[in-house]
């Protein structure tokens, strides 16, 4: 019963660390363009694809790495100037326009590559033993992947001239225009971010879970989570949630269905919305 725990908290861990990526490209988008984007668990999607098609097209799966990223910048920046920006401003709009663009990407991937949900075998097939039972070292290079990747998007955010704009404009828009910082080209490079580091997640995420034209419906509530508990427009606030998220989760599954997991953690959602609606790191973490 204690090993059955402690490796459904580690798989939890480390689930939470790839979800931690896809959350903050979430809430950086909320957070400078004041978009509610539904169709942001399918970016995570088409990372996966990219990925599955990358290794098909080379046999090498480590170039899905900078395929996926790349693709989703390009995509994200294109969908910014033809989707986003003329709806901008507008919640009601923005949640309708990026619903139907939900499912422009669900339809054109399935259309293109198929309904058939698709596998992709871990490029790392070694496994050490951890507690007891063999654990893949993929998930482990995972974790670890996707520590290297949110510590970097913080450094860059921090101390490179992109970064501070970004957070220049999200803090004051015309006092940014004033000074000369180019909004409209930071609107865009900010949606590129946001889904290069849901689809990087997604090729991350591709040997773990299953490359499907659907694989981002579950993905986007338990960002939405992540991103109401650790605040809305927290990012250090957003990616902690939603390690803590997917770690409650893992440990509740030990004991239960994965269905009560899901109920336990809207549960504990809407008790922060009652109790800390500003979110449960607001203070703590910035």
């Amino acid at each position: 019963m204690t090993d059955t725990l402690l490796l459904l908290a580690l798989n939890g861990l480390i689930w939470g660390l790839i979800i931690a990526l896809i959350a903050l490209g979430l809430s950086i988008i909320f957070g400078l363009l004041d978009v509610i984007n539904i169709a942001h668990g399918d970016f995570f999607m088409v990372g996966t694809v990219v990925a599955w098609f990358t290794l098909e097209a080379t046999g090498n799966f480590w170039l899905g790495f900078v395929a996926a990223p790349l693709v989703g910048f390009l995509l994200g920046a294109i969908i910014q100037r033809v989707v986003i920006q003329p709806v901008r401003g507008a919640a009601a709009l923005s949640i309708v326009a990026t619903f139907g663009l939900s499912l422009i990407l669900q339809e054109g991937v399935r259309i293109v590559f198929g309904p058939t949900p698709r596998r992709i075998l871990a490029p790392i097939t070694s496994t050490v033993p951890i507690f007891g039972i063999e654990y893949d070292v993929y998930r482990i290079f995972a974790a670890l992947l996707s520590i290297a990747a949110l510590i970097g998007f913080f450094l860059f955010l921090q101390h490179t001239k992109l970064g501070t704009w970004m957070r220049a404009v999200r803090h004051d828009r015309d006092t940014a225009i004033a000074m000369g910082i180019p909004a409209q080209r930071i609107y865009i490079f900010t949606f590129g971010i946001g889904f290069a580091l849901a689809a990087f997640g997604g090729a991350v995420a591709a040997p773990i879970a299953t490359v499907d034209f659907r694989g981002g419906v579950d993905i986007l509530p338990f960002c939405f989570m992540a991103v109401i508990i650790g605040g809305l427009g927290n990012l250090p606030g957003t990616a902690a949630a939603a390690i803590l998220l997917s770690f409650f989760e893992g440990v509740i599954q030990s004991v239960a269905d994965p269905t009560v997991a899901r109920i336990a953690s809207l549960v504990l959602m809407s008790a922060v919305l009652l109790l800390r609606p500003q979110g449960l790191f607001k203070g703590f973490v910035r």
